[in-house]
């Protein structure tokens, strides 16, 4: 069997099984932790979106995320990574026919020390590297992919060997081409690994008061460096990625828990709810009213 066949069929088994396991529309939890299946039965255009860290591994359809003026596509020849949480904007590729299916398995930075401590590879860290990149999906991968894939079908495979599996991939991951992203999480004390650690606090405290000098001192380094290798990292501002992140998760209140603008405005970190809905409109095209109300009659819909 040559190589190119070989390839086919490994694309068609990713989809078959996918087929079997994402069935929920949208984001749905496997039976595994970290690990989730994605089903979208229909093309959206271009949506903010926040990511996490995470390995994402298409079956059908494909996917474009936008980061600065860069575009990164992946589908079922290219998986994409990201090793820090990032605001983007999605546009996705599919039909009722033909849904897009993926699989997203978060990005672990303690298995990824273990990993490169075994690997005997900690130390070297590359000095440019950004958040997000699509690369090629190997035979490898693609190979510990479905067998992850059909380990997540039964509870005690997935129990037993799952995290076995996650750790393959991570492991093949790291040995791709383009995995000195997630070498330099790992590393707390490179440039990488302070951005990275910044993150986390602005996703875990949005709502504070965070300016850029704190921010800066909190990755060790002065302003102006701290402002280059941020947007290294994510290809925006301090300030700006701060907004989006606020922004973000001030939807999800509204969504999720229908709580109005006002409050949603203070919950997030916003000292003026009209600064708050102007930013939301122009970030997401939509009054936060406007939105709060509809999302309100879709769930009064039987």
């Amino acid at each position: 069997m040559d190589s190119g066949t070989m390839e086919l069929m490994q694309r068609e088994r990713v989809a078959e099984l996918l087929g079997m396991l994402a069935v929920t529309e949208g984001v749905s939890p496997s039976r595994l932790d970290g690990v989730r299946f994605v089903r979208a039965s229909r093309s959206k255009l271009r949506v903010p979106i926040v990511y996490e860290p995470s390995i994402i591994i298409v079956g059908q359809g494909r996917k474009r995320v936008y980061l600065g003026d860069q575009c990164y596509i992946y589908d079922p020849y290219n998986y994409l990574v990201l090793s820090v949480p990032l605001p983007l904007e999605c546009e996705t590729e599919a039909t009722p026919e033909k849904p897009l299916l993926a699989i997203s398995i978060k990005v672990d930075p303690v298995m990824l020390g273990e990993l490169l401590m075994e690997m005997d590879e900690g130390g070297e860290v590359p000095g440019t590297v950004c958040g997000i990149y699509s690369t090629a999906l190997t035979d490898e991968l693609a190979s510990a992919t479905i067998r992850l894939l059909e380990c997540l079908r039964s509870p005690i495979e997935s129990r037993v060997l799952g995290p076995q599996l996650v750790r393959e991939i991570t492991f093949r991951v790291l040995r791709g081409e383009q995995g000195g992203a997630l070498r330099a999480v790992a590393a707390r004390h490179s440039r990488f690994g302070q951005i990275a650690r910044v993150l986390r606090r602005v996703h875990q405290e949005y709502h504070r008061e965070l300016d850029v000098e704190t921010l800066a001192r909190e990755a060790n380094m002065s302003v102006s460096t701290f402002h280059h290798n941020f947007k290294a990292v994510t290809a925006t501002s301090p300030l700006q990625y701060l907004k989006s992140i606020r922004l973000h998760k001030a939807r999800l209140l509204m969504v999720q828990d229908g709580l109005n603008a006002s409050i949603v405005a203070e919950r997030v970190g916003y000292l003026s709810a009209s600064q708050f809905s102007r930013d939301y409109k122009r970030f997401f095209g939509s009054s936060p009213v406007r939105e709060t109300r509809e999302m309100r009659l879709l769930r009064e819909e039987p």
